[in-house]
Formats: C-alpha cells, sequence, structure tokens
C-alpha cells in the first residue's frame, strides 16, 4: 500500500469528513449498544452539546494558569464538586488530568517522592492487588517503583491479610480499587485505610471507573461499603469524568486528603533560558476543551441526572447479571457492585472465549480477561436498550459452542487461550511486543490476532505464521531445549 503524502493544496472541507465518516463507520456500533467497553455514550443530543462546549475552548491551553483564567475557575469548580461528591471536607484539593492513566501515573510518582521526602525511603515499593489496573504497572515501571502484588480473597477482593505481611519500611503507598476494572468488585478500603493508618503508609483509591457513579448507586439506596474519604486512612482519589461523568474523552481528576502530599505531585524547573516552569501534572499543555466539556456534562446532568443514569445502569446490570445467572453454562464473579460484570464458563465443553467469538460475529465488540478466563461487560445507560438482544445472542452463541467444541481451537479463541495459559509469561510479553511493535512501525496496520494473513516471521524466507502459531512453536522448541 502506498504511504500517504500530506496534499500539496488543501482539500475540500467536505470531502474530508466524507472520509472521516466512511472510516468511523467501520469501527463498532457503540452508538446502538454494541460496545461493551472504551465508550460512555448517552445519545446524539448530550455529544452535540458537549462538543459545543469543547469548540468554545478548544484553542485554549491549561499550560500556564495565569493566562487563560477561565480554564482555571473550571478547574477550580470540577475539583471543589469532585471533592465534595467524594465527601472530602475543605482541605482536598488537586488537578484535572488527561484521563485516568495519568492520574494513576501521577499518583506512583508522587507517593515516590513523598517517601523520599518523608520518610527518607530509596527503594520505593507500593502494593497492588492482582487486579489493579495496568496503569499503575506502568506507573511502577515509568517511575522506578517496585509493584508487589497480593492474590484476592474468596470474594475478589484483595486479600488483607496479605496486604498487611506485604508492607515493609519501603512501602510508599497502599492501593484499593472501586471498583476493580475485571470483574466490578469494591475492594475492602476500609481495612485498608485502617492499615494505612496503623502504619502510617497513604492509601490510594482507584476510583477511575466508580467515581461519577457509585456515589448515586448509594443515594439510590443500594448499600455500598465506604470506600471515599469517609474512611480515614484514604489519601487520595482518581475519579475519571469522561467515564459515567460523561464528559468528552481527556477528562480525569486526582485529588489528594492534604496539599502537603499534593506538592510532591508538581514538577518546577527554575533555571531553564525559556523561562522559570512550572507543571501540576504530567503534560505541559492541557487542552483547554477538556476542561469546558468536562465542566459542562456536570453542570447539564446534575445530581438529579446522574441519579437517573444511575438507575438506569444498575437496572441493565440486573438485568445482565440475572439473564446471565439463567444461563447454566455461565457463572457471574464474585458480587459486582456496580456498572462492571465479567462471567465465566462453568462447562468443560463450553469455552468463554470462543463464546466470545459467536458473540462478535453477531455485532457485540466484548472484552476476554484471564486468570480466569472470563468475558467482561461495562454497562452504559445505552445497553438499556441492547440487553434483551445481547441476552439472546449469548444463550445462542454458548449453545454453539457448546454443541461444535472445536470453535475453542480457531479464531481468537485460539489466540487468547495460548495467550491465557502459556506457562512462560515473559515468553508472551516478548512476542506481544512483536505484535504490538509492527503496529506503529513503518506502515504500521491493523492486526487481529486470529486473521492468518495477518501472520509474520521470525526472519527472512521463512513460512508465516498466526500469533497463536508463532506462540506453539516457540513454546514446543523451549520445551525441546529443557528436555
Amino acid at each position: 500500500m502506498e504511504n500517504p503524502k500530506m496534499p500539496l493544496e488543501g482539500r475540500n472541507k467536505e470531502e474530508i469528513i466524507k472520509d472521516l465518516e466512511a472510516y468511523v463507520s467501520e469501527d463498532p456500533d457503540y452508538k446502538q449498544g454494541k460496545t461493551w467497553s472504551l465508550v460512555y455514550y448517552l445519545d446524539e443530543e448530550h455529544s452535540s452539546f458537549i462538543d459545543r462546549a469543547y469548540n468554545l475552548y478548544a484553542s485554549l491551553n491549561g499550560l500556564n494558569p495565569t493566562a487563560f483564567k477561565s480554564l482555571k475557575k473550571l478547574e477550580n469548580d470540577i475539583i471543589r464538586i469532585t471533592a465534595g461528591l467524594l465527601h472530602g471536607d475543605s482541605n482536598v484539593c488537586g488537578v484535572m488530568t488527561s484521563g485516568g492513566t495519568e492520574s494513576c501515573l501521577l499518583a506512583v510518582k508522587t507517593y515516590r517522592d513523598y517517601g523520599r521526602a518523608v520518610k527518607k525511603i530509596k527503594k520505593p515499593q507500593m502494593i497492588l492487588p492482582v487486579t489493579a489496573h495496568v496503569a499503575w504497572i506502568k506507573g511502577a515501571e515509568y517511575f522506578g517503583v517496585k509493584p508487589v502484588f497480593v492474590p484476592l480473597d474468596k470474594n475478589y477482593r484483595v486479600d488483607i491479610g496479605q496486604v498487611e505481611k506485604k508492607i515493609n519500611r519501603n512501602t510508599v503507598m497502599i492501593l484499593g480499587s472501586a471498583p476493580e476494572y475485571p470483574h466490578g468488585i469494591i475492594d475492602p478500603i476500609e481495612k485498608l485505610g485502617e492499615l494505612g493508618i496503623k502504619h502510617n503508609i497513604p492509601v490510594h483509591v482507584d476510583a477511575c471507573v466508580g467515581g461519577f457513579v457509585l456515589p448515586f448507586i448509594e443515594k439510590l439506596g443500594r448499600e455500598l461499603p465506604l470506600w471515599d474519604y469517609r474512611v480515614p486512612g484514604v489519601t487520595s482519589i482518581s475519579a475519571d469524568i469522561h467515564k459515567y461523568g460523561f464528559a468528552a474523552k481527556g477528562a480525569s481528576t486526582i485529588t489528594y486528603r492534604k496539599l502537603e502530599i499534593l506538592k510532591h505531585q508538581m514538577f518546577v524547573y527554575q533555571d531553564w533560558p525559556g523561562g522559570v516552569f512550572a507543571s501540576p501534572a504530567l503534560l505541559g499543555t492541557r487542552p483547554g476543551g477538556a476542561y469546558s466539556a468536562a465542566w459542562a456534562a456536570i453542570q447539564s446532568i446534575g445530581e438529579k441526572g446522574y441519579m437517573d443514569l444511575a438507575e438506569r445502569i444498575m437496572e441493565t446490570s440486573d438485568e445482565l447479571i440475572g439473564g446471565i445467572s439463567n444461563i447454566p453454562e455461565l457463572e457471574i464473579i464474585g458480587n459486582p457492585a456496580g456498572p462492571l460484570v465479567s462471567y465465566k464458563s462453568i462447562d468443560s465443553g463450553v469455552n468463554i472465549f470462543a463464546v466470545g467469538d459467536q458473540m462478535e460475529k453477531k455485532g457485540w465488540h466484548i472484552d476476554r480477561l484471564q486468570m480466569p478466563d472470563a468475558l467482561h461487560a461495562m454497562i452504559t445507560p445505552i445497553h438499556k436498550k441492547a440487553v434483551k438482544n445481547y441476552l439472546e445472542d449469548l444463550e445462542q452463541a454458548v449453545k454453539i459452542v457448546r454443541d461444535n467444541p472445536s470453535l475453542s481451537e480457531t479464531g481468537s479463541a485460539a489466540a487468547y487461550g495460548m495467550i491465557a495459559h502459556v506457562p512462560f509469561r515473559k515468553m508472551v510479553k516478548k512476542q506481544i511486543l512483536e505484535l504490538f511493535a509492527g503496529m506503529y512501525g513503518p506502515g504500521g496496520e491493523n492486526i487481529d490476532l486470529a486473521d492468518a494473513s495477518l501472520a509474520v516471521t521470525d526472519s527472512p524466507g521463512e513460512q508465516k505464521k498466526s500469533f497463536p502459531e508463532r506462540i506453539i512453536q516457540k513454546y514446543v522448541n523451549y520445551r525441546s531445549r529443557k528436555r
């Protein structure tokens, strides 16, 4: 395929829009509830409103808070509203970020530096549940903090006893999720807070998913464990507005119980020829449109609106959980607290990844999980109109897989099955890195793990192999050498 080139002269704007519309038409149909992850869509009216709000500030830059004072006003409002939503007092402070990953990375950096300054910790470690979002592992790698993983208890919550055993003089923070992404379960934050106070260690709550929906679920009268600033040991919380706050992409928050901690997040360099530079978060340029769209979303929906949305979400969640529970071959994992649900096969004759393949043939976009193998659903209000069809298709998909066991050996079921179960995890990491690098190399293309036509070779002249075939061959070669 010929490499695209910049047009010599600017093209007709309407033609450009038509091209963009054609490209996006090939993506999953999220407006009809076909996408059960990644997208938080309400309706066209809300999207158009958010677009207008974003465009008003699209050229503004939050890099210098003294230049565009309107952006600082919007950010201040958002942080104060978020702090109140999370039951924080007047001392709670923080910043907007570009998303949950930036919020998590900032917490790692902050507590590393806080540990260095306050406790003189030179080899920082942080305690993470095995269900912690991968952004925390990325943060550990980026900022040189050793992740110490803790297993789950029988209820799929982080094991408190194991957390305390892992605490040592190098521990700079403890993490709990509200809820964790794989299964939608809230970790025992109150117990983690007690450990934080007992051992004088900061406790961060990752509520990137739950921060703008759990408070309203609780207001509906549903019983939830305490997870926010009502827990004395909690020192910081991350909460995304572009998830269940229904803002435009690029809007999250990280707040701290006190300014003394937040200061360690900030970067200042006084000797640059370009002037004294100060930044409160990772990004330099901070897009103004994300501020205005987030502020507009909160203002337009309001508390009653968010409660209505939470009610629709939970009604849909109840229907989904009930429907899956009525399929004998499937089982819900744990006891989800909110809008995230995962389910696995309890029938050895039904491969859950093959079920996922069948669902995708019916037009559903579904995430796969591992440890245990499972399928995942992130529920939004738009799914209320789609859940009945989803359950009907799921029941049919299970029947097809049960009647055709060989489906587990083909398609992405084989790829995901191999990725999840090959015992040599470093080998999997290496192969995924090579595959991913190919997507971003010169002329990189989109890659389907199961598509043999997109197979690659390890060396010139070698026969092409699909991703699962490459993993299998490398595993066989390794075992042969070991013998």
